[in-house]
């Protein structure tokens, strides 16, 4: 029998029909055998009805993305099968409820295995518990061992042990139904390493990564694929003394959020798009008054209420350009799950280090995506409470000419009080103001205090102490790949693949939105001959950004601009490195050819 390191497992039904707890029963299962995992769910915005799916990437390596491949598809329904068996390849399995007496298109490649799900879990506890039974049908295939769901079936019904009993004789029965009716399988999944390892979406370790910087204060309105942030940090924070707040809409959150940033908490929301159009004003508020906040923007399909539960990278140019006026912002883009943690702890000391909005940027597949993470060490995470002054050096400065709190300075960045600090009073204000924070509409005080604020953020990332991009491939690449964001592991498999066939390929993965590594992008770009960026967007944001921005740095250079291109996809679901290798063939040989 042949052993495979990678298996792509899928299952399928109506909304509310227990999809997502099947697949997450799975998952919990092999990554306690030491697999590797990469979950990608696909649901409806309702909560019940209308088709769901959740597949799941098993490998003794790792991996960090979904693919066009399907080894095993579990369907609960008819529409399962019309919808997703053209990703079965030769020699995979096609598991049904034989209740619905499934249909299957002639030109599907996988073995039926019609099995009476809803007829077992009936006779021996109840009809809901049909995927139970396709668990046990699984286990048998993949040659997992059946012990292992046995103990994750106890501990999910720990308060409940007649379910859990009711439980595990429906996974046994679909376990020796496969064993009985089923050949001997072609092939099994290899053994994993046995090391069990964290399982976690990015809103999970995004709340992990806030509590372990010190945030003490959050405020935010449900909003998916954002609302897991706020439910993780309802129960961390207050075991350290911290807040949460469900506000009545995004503007209450965000400005809330400020109010505990000006009185010295670290403070977070987290929304997506639309949430982000309504906290616009605001963030121009936390801009002009120098008061530090961390904002959270899970993207997903745009605009409008656009498709609340898909996947889309569509808010970069809000992001970086949003809020009337000139203002300046941080924005960090995590590419995954373990960048996520360290990424959110590193927005709070940045946000207290230049007094400024900072942004988490991610999208819907990193954030409700489970992945296998290795430990996450939270000694890494350092507290940097930025220019804060001590109750003396304010007191100096009040005899010395008056205390400022808005003091321009060489680096533009102006040593701050906290809220009753004796003679550190000030007035903060969206007014344009002096540098005691007094309103004021003097010309030349304008283009100071404007100046100021701008000059505090560095155009480069490497002056920050930060990485801008993250690169894997040759040192002087032909090609080019780009991308932000969950993109990550669709274009860094699609490099692997290219190079396999021989091509000079080099992955460049931005990792600070704002500001923009210009530089770093410049190094890479100015020797490559294509450059292909990748965008969950229909305008290209991304790729626009770096054909004006670098683009126009290598040309001031006297250095020739590389091939551009642009690789987008914006129909609510995540890229696959398949689609990234086909459009960088075609791109490079149509160049080639002209």
């Amino acid at each position: 029998m042949r052993e495979r390191q990678l298996v792509s497992w899928k299952i399928g039904g109506e909304q509310g029909q227990g999809i997502d707890s099947t697949g997450e029963m799975l998952a919990t299962v092999c990554n306690r055998l030491g697999y590797y995992i990469y979950g990608y769910r696909q649901f409806s915005s309702r909560i019940k009805g209308g088709h769901s799916n959740y597949k799941i990437r098993i490998s003794t390596e790792p991996v960090a993305s979904t693919s066009a491949d399907l080894d095993v598809l579990v369907a609960i329904d008819q529409e399962t099968i019309d919808k997703n068996y053209h990703e079965l390849t030769p020699g995979s399995y096609l598991v049904a409820d034989s209740r619905f007496n499934p249909e299957v298109p002639e030109d599907c490649p996988a073995t039926l295995i019609s099995v009476p799900m809803t007829q077992i879990a009936q006779e021996l506890g109840s009809a809901v518990m049909r995927n139970t039974v396709s668990l046990g049908v699984s286990a048998y295939i993949l040659g997992l061992p059946i012990d292992e769901f046995k103990k994750a079936l106890e501990q999910r019904f720990a308060r409940r042990p007649e379910l859990a009993e009711q439980n595990i004789k429906v996974l046994e029965a679909g376990y020796e139904y496969a064993k009985e009716n089923l050949a001997d399988p072609e092939w099994r999944l290899a053994a994993g390493d046995g090391k069990s390892r964290l399982l976690m979406m990015g809103n999970e370790a995004v709340a992990l990564g806030a509590a372990a910087a010190g945030c003490r204060f959050s405020a935010a309105y449900p909003i998916t694929p954002a609302s897991e942030v706020m439910e993780n940090l309802m129960s961390i924070l207050p075991r350290f003394g911290g807040v949460v707040v469900q506000a009545e809409d995004e503007i209450a959150a965000i400005t809330a959020c400020i109010g505990a940033g000006f009185a010295g908490a670290r403070a977070m929301t987290a929304t997506s798009g639309p949430g982000i159009s309504l906290m616009q004003e605001a963030i121009g508020l936390a801009h002009v008054a120098e008061i530090p906040l961390v904002i959270v923007d899970t993207q997903r399909g745009g605009p409008s209420t656009g498709m609340p539960t898909k996947q889309e990278q569509s808010d970069l140019w809000a992001i970086l350009y949003g809020s009337h006026g000139d203002t300046v912002r941080i924005a960090l883009a995590p590419s995954s799950v373990e960048e996520s943690f360290y990424d959110t702890a590193a927005a709070f000391n940045l946000a207290d280090k230049y007094q400024c909005p900072v942004f988490v940027v991610t999208d819907l597949s990193l954030s409700l995506n489970k992945q296998t993470v290795e430990d996450l060490d939270i000694k890494k995470i350092t507290i940097d409470r930025g220019e804060l002054l001590t109750d003396e050096e304010i007191a100096a400065q009040a005899e010395e000419d008056g205390f400022r709190r808005y003091r321009v300075t060489e680096s533009g960045i102006s040593p701050r009080p906290l809220p009753g600090q004796p003679k550190g009073q000030y007035l903060a204000t969206g007014v344009e103001h002096n540098e005691f924070g007094k309103v004021s509409e003097d010309p030349k005080n304008r283009v100071a205090m404007m100046d100021k604020r701008q000059r505090k953020i560095p155009t480069d990332p490497r002056e920050m102490g930060l990485s801008g991009i993250k690169y894997n491939g040759p040192e002087a690449p032909d090609l080019l790949l780009i991308g932000i964001g969950s993109t990550y592991g669709p274009i860094d498999d699609a490099r692997r693949a290219l190079a396999a066939e021989g091509l000079s390929v080099g992955h460049a993965h931005v990792r600070v939105l704002a500001p923009l590594p210009v530089g770093e992008l410049s190094e890479l770009m100015g020797t490559a001959t294509h450059v292909i960026v990748v965008d969950n967007n229909q305008n290209g944001q991304l790729f626009q950004l770096i054909d004006y921005k670098v683009g126009k740095a290598l040309r001031e250079a006297g250095v020739d601009v590389p091939l551009m291109h642009s690789v987008r996809k914006y129909d609510g679901t995540p890229f696959l490195p398949e689609e990234i290798v086909a459009e960088a063939k075609e791109v490079t040989q149509v160049a080639e050819a002209s």
